[in-house]
């Protein structure tokens, strides 16, 4: 009797698991969209009951390698749509790369002003640290490097740089006094918790290299309802308001 009531109760999990598998999606998302994509995911489980989304920030370097070593993410939200791109021609995705954001990049200060500087500013002796993403693997650090080097200042500065892992971390180095000013995310400098605390001065676009930020559903979520579900949910008004609000552009607006 004990064999045969494992026999079932195998049967019975192996037969949960794709039902459970439906009712959960992770997803793996560049740390600019924090704040933006927690309002999206709440808008989505209000209308989606019993549904789960769960949403991992980092760098989107980091996961576009991990994905590829196998990590389990049903979806993939990247700030480079080169990733996601790579990840679709390789064979690692089960949908297209659906470009859903152009990100933009500031000049975030706690303690100054940062709303009348510029670029030029950061050359300043009186400002001894300054905090980008590393360019290595996190868009958001790329495109900083472009620009302080577009704009003449990246040998000067160099020597200063604070180097974070992802952007959310970088903008954690100004709040935490670990950088007197760093080059963080747009979308991050909306947050309520961090405008109170700082102004902040937009980086001319025309500076770097455009931050087209594109996202796909992964191989291994193939069949999974929920991913497809909020995929076309990225592109609903209310979805597309919150990433507004957030100071993205979006694909098919000015």
């Amino acid at each position: 009797m004990s064999a045969l009531k494992s026999f079932f109760t195998a049967v019975l999990f192996v037969c949960a698991g794709p039902l459970w598998a439906a009712d959960k999606v992770t997803v793996a998302a560049a740390a600019d969209l924090k704040f933006a994509l927690e309002e999206v995911v709440a808008t989505f489980n209000r209308t989606h009951p019993g549904k789960t989304v769960e949403t991992i920030y980092g760098s989107s370097g980091k996961f576009y390698t991990q994905i590829r070593q196998g990590a389990p993410f049903d979806m993939y939200f990247s700030a480079d749509i080169a990733y996601p791109r790579l990840l679709e021609k390789d064979g690692f995705a089960a949908s297209p790369t659906e470009r859903y954001a152009i990100g933009r990049i500031v000049l975030w200060s706690q303690t100054r002003d940062a709303s009348k500087m510029t670029l030029a500013d950061l050359a300043a002796p009186s400002i001894r640290k300054i905090a980008i993403a590393n360019p290595k693997h996190a868009p958001y650090g790329k495109r900083a490097e472009e620009a302080l080097r577009v704009a003449g200042v990246w040998d000067t500065v160099q020597d200063r740089l604070v180097l974070g892992e992802n952007i959310a971390q970088t903008a954690q180095f100004v709040q935490t006094g670990n950088a007197d000013i760093g080059i963080i995310a747009l979308a991050l400098a909306l947050n309520k918790e961090l405008a109170v605390k700082g102004g902040y001065a937009l980086i001319d676009d025309k500076l770097h290299e455009s931050l087209d930020q594109g996202f796909i559903i992964t191989k291994r979520a193939a069949a999974n309802k929920l991913a497809k579900q909020f995929a076309a949910y990225m592109g609903s008004p209310e979805a597309r308001r919150i990433m507004v609000n957030y100071g993205f552009a979006l694909p098919g607006e000015k």
